[in-house]
């Protein structure tokens, strides 16, 4: 399909995902926030034999070109987990998606995304939430807010003229998702040390530490709690059982028994927090890559990580409980569990957590109340086809 001077053309074969891969660092070589992903994972990513989202989504990958000079990429898909959703959620039957956006102008964004729509439309879609890349549990959302300090392990960061380029194709905001930074080398407010003090008088009450002798079992305990606590949000997606596993996998190198806490009441596990150092720290300076020496830093650094980032990617308290004063109290415990360890073990000063929907009032109450800030926001935008 021809726009112009632009032309676009299905990604067919190994080369070609190699080459939707790769520009991405060369759109983004001279943005200093930008953390480059090891290419390794960036190829998992898009390839259909290893990343299990696509064992329940339609995945079509573009790149644009102008003459022979690749100068653009998109992802159009359509997940049939999301399209099995209740709507009020966002998802639901006939919303599709697109992601992995890359564009060197305003004119190759354009073409791209009509694209992207065309390919949706083809597939009976009619209406859009994006950008996706790919599922909502990886990288949602456009930067909106945050573009002056890199982003922290697993989250994305792209640049600030892509919002325009999408807002131009007369796409509006569907969903803002929110990340806060806080300082945790010092404690909490004398509020939030009462309310753990208290926690910690209750016999009903326990807080562990996961147990990575027995990953399986800990990761397929906090997943079910996690779509149990997560079920009723905006964009909620289930994991499969290969997602399971293929995240435990992938987790595993930098899960730390200490920065990972699970909350049992009665002695029944009501409640986890995942905290994970920030990677990006000493990934950011490899530029992608392992050899030949990266990968030598990268093995130590995990044996011992040191970093001055901690990031907050999941909790949860199961439904059930949600409304009681009690989840609130779960959580302040494990956060500040988790402070304390961060500080001690890994000479962790700041915290990040996220992201929070724009309209979860009760984890922006949680984040208000340990002091913490709004430090990047990206926005999922919507459009009908």
């Amino acid at each position: 399909m021809a726009h112009g001077e632009v032309v676009i053309t299905p990604v067919s074969g190994k080369a070609e995902r190699e080459a939707f891969v790769d520009l991405a660092y060369r759109i983004n070589a001279d943005d200093p926030n930008w953390v480059p992903p090891l290419r390794m994972e960036a190829l998992e990513l898009v390839d259909p034999a290893k990343n299990p989202f696509f064992g329940h989504a339609d995945v079509q990958f573009f790149l644009a070109r102008r003459g022979d000079r690749i100068v653009g990429r998109i992802s159009a898909h359509l997940d049939h987990l999301a399209l099995a959703m209740d709507p009020q959620q966002g998802m639901g039957p006939g919303v599709g998606n697109w992601g992995l956006l890359e564009a060197e102008d305003g004119d190759v964004a354009r073409a791209l995304i009509a694209t992207a729509e065309d390919w949706l439309r083809g597939k009976g879609m009619t209406r859009v939430l994006a950008p996706l890349s790919m599922s909502v549990w990886e990288e949602p959302g456009q930067l909106t807010r945050g573009h002056d300090h890199p982003p922290t392990v697993m989250m994305g960061h792209q640049p600030k003229r892509y919002q325009t380029y999408i807002e131009a194709q007369g796409y509006t905001p569907a969903k803002t998702l929110k990340t806060y930074e806080l300082d945790i080398s010092k404690p909490f407010p004398p509020l939030i040390q009462r309310i753990v003090q208290s926690g910690e008088k209750n016999p009903k009450i326990r807080i562990r530490n996961v147990d990575k002798s027995k990953f399986d079992a800990e990761a397929a305990l906090i997943l079910d709690i996690l779509n149990d606590a997560w079920s009723d949000n905006w964009g909620f997606v289930p994991f499969t059982d290969r997602e399971i596993a293929y995240a435990g996998k992938k987790f595993k190198p930098i899960v730390r028994e200490d920065l990972i806490m699970v909350a049992e009441y009665e002695g029944e596990p009501v409640a986890f927090m995942m905290t994970l150092p920030d990677l990006n720290e000493v990934l950011r300076p490899m530029k992608g890559k392992l050899f030949p020496f990266n990968w030598i830093k990268l093995l130590l650094w995990l044996r011992k990580p040191k970093v001055r980032t901690m990031r907050v990617p999941l909790m949860g308290v199961r439904k059930r409980l949600q409304a009681s004063r009690l989840a609130s109290q779960l959580a302040f415990m494990m956060i500040e569990y988790i402070r304390r360890n961060s500080v001690a073990n890994y000479g962790a000063s700041r915290g990040e957590i996220g992201w929070i929907l724009d309209d979860n009032q009760g984890m922006i109450a949680i984040a208000d109340a340990i002091d913490s800030h709004v430090n990047k926001e990206y926005e999922i935008y919507q459009k009908a086809l």
